[in-house]
């Protein structure tokens, strides 16, 4: 489960386009936040994805992104050229193929490769779905096949692609769109492929052609409204319609934090059993198991493009840090695993989110004003760095991660003094102490296992 948003340049303070998606995979499923260098290719090169090897283009381009550590696609991510998409799970009535194929991460990485604008990123991923379509088991952990949506932003203009197996349709985007775990897209969009009408109208999804929507037609129902996508849609997309016009990178940063509070009551991670939290902590239950291991945003001016990550879970606990593409990316230390690992960036931070997880409420109050202060000094750095070189970016990059690292050792200090006011549900409780016993995290770092 994940969500995904854009605000094109019509809508936002400075007149640039932000980009921005939490990655909700499963909660020990780290998330690898790494640049690959573009460059050229000989005649008959094949590259592998994750499960399947296709013919490799002649050039392919930088790319910064975020992705499963297992996977060789990715969630998230942008290119040398200002390219950025993320994609989401979509839930339809075509058969899932669960044999080897292209998964909609592949697809992703594939046309930030192969793409230097929004709409041609499009087409490569329509024309690697119509050759190869799309299959392959996406889970970690536990099996999870899906078909997916994507959103597509450069520095002008922003697309959502929609597919259902090899059907497909695309929007584009007029001011602010968010996307989901869900369609979205109504009647057949403004782009389709040929054949999206016909066969809806042969399974008697719609009577006429006249009828025809997207959304209605191909989505199952069951899966759809179990995964909550639709109302943390409606989540994200009203709170860009309030501030557009003055939307900047700290509002995004606000709408990816996003849980749900009712009538003033406290949130609590440990309440519910669905996936209505746009900034998704894993709970007990067959619906709740994701989590937001990995945030992004993307700040797209006219000759600058920052990007802005946690590269660690849950973006109320973490801090986003800047990174460019021509600067390089500072050492976050070894790549992560599915299991703890003390000197990776993803599990230092995971032991700060699981004890703020034993008593949320409380324990988020010692956290939350440092946090704001120093994303608010990361920003201020970097608008002052504006057109600065690379190297100077660099320095930046580096600081604003070794201060995040310092104030998150602090937090964990500062938590683990708090005495529990709270008494988690039991089985919310029993499920986070079976995941640490899962990801061997030893009982002098972490008292909860």
């Amino acid at each position: 489960m994940c969500d995904t948003l854009v605000a094109l340049n019509n809508a936002t303070a400075d007149g640039s386009v932000i980009f921005a998606k939490n990655s909700d995979r499963e909660p020990d499923e780290a998330q690898i936040l790494e640049l690959i260098p573009g460059g050229v290719h000989p005649p008959g090169k094949m590259v592998k994805c994750t499960y399947l090897e296709i013919p490799q283009v002649e050039r392919t381009y930088t790319v910064l992104l975020s992705r499963p550590f297992w996977m060789w696609g990715a969630e998230m991510g942008a290119n040398e050229h200002g390219v950025v998409i993320g994609n989401e799970a979509v839930f339809t009535r075509i058969p899932y193929e669960k044999q080897p194929g292209l998964t909609g991460m592949d697809l992703l990485r594939l046309a930030l490769e192969r793409s230097q604008k929004a709409e041609e990123a499009l087409w490569v991923i329509v024309r690697l779905l119509e050759t190869y379509g799309q299959g392959g088991n996406c889970g970690f952990r536990h099996p999870f096949y899906y078909h997916n949506s994507f959103l597509i932003a450069d520095p002008s203009e922003a697309w959502v692609l929609e597919t259902a197996g090899r059907h497909w349709v695309a929007e584009r985007v007029r001011d602010v769109r968010t996307i989901s775990n869900a369609l979205s897209i109504r009647k057949a969009g403004d782009l389709a492929s040929e054949d999206v009408v016909r066969y809806a109208l042969d399974q008697g999804w719609c009577k006429r052609r006249e009828d025809f929507d997207f959304a209605t037609c191909y989505s199952d129902w069951l899966y759809t409204h179990f995964g909550d996508g639709h109302r943390r849609q409606v989540c994200t997309l009203e709170s860009l319609g309030r501030a557009k016009g003055g939307i900047r990178v700290a509002t995004v940063m606000a709408v990816l934090r996003s849980h749900p509070v009712t009538r003033g009551t406290p949130w609590r991670p440990d309440r519910g059993l669905l996936g209505a939290d746009v900034c998704m902590h894993a709970g007990f239950g067959p619906v709740r198991r994701s989590q937001s291991v990995a945030s992004f945003i993307a700040h797209l001016k006219p000759n600058q493009f920052t990007f802005w990550g946690t590269a660690t879970s849950a973006p109320c606990t973490s801090l986003f840090k800047p990174f460019w593409l021509d600067s390089g990316l500072p050492n976050m230390g070894p790549k992560p695993q599915g299991e703890y690992d003390p000197d990776s960036l993803f599990w230092r931070h995971e032991v700060l989110h699981r004890e703020i997880l034993r008593d949320y409420p409380t324990r988020m109050e010692a956290i939350q004003a440092e946090r704001e202060a120093l994303e608010t000094e990361f920003l201020s750095e970097v608008e002052r760095l504006y057109g600065s070189s690379a190297e100077e970016r660099y320095e930046l990059s580096q600081r604003c991660l070794e201060q995040s690292s310092l104030a998150e050792q602090r937090w964990l200090d500062v938590v683990r003094r708090w005495p529990l006011k709270t008494r988690l549900a039991w089985v919310y409780d029993a499920f986070w102490r079976k995941m640490n016993r899962l990801n061997k995290i030893p009982q002098e770092v972490l008292d909860w296992v």
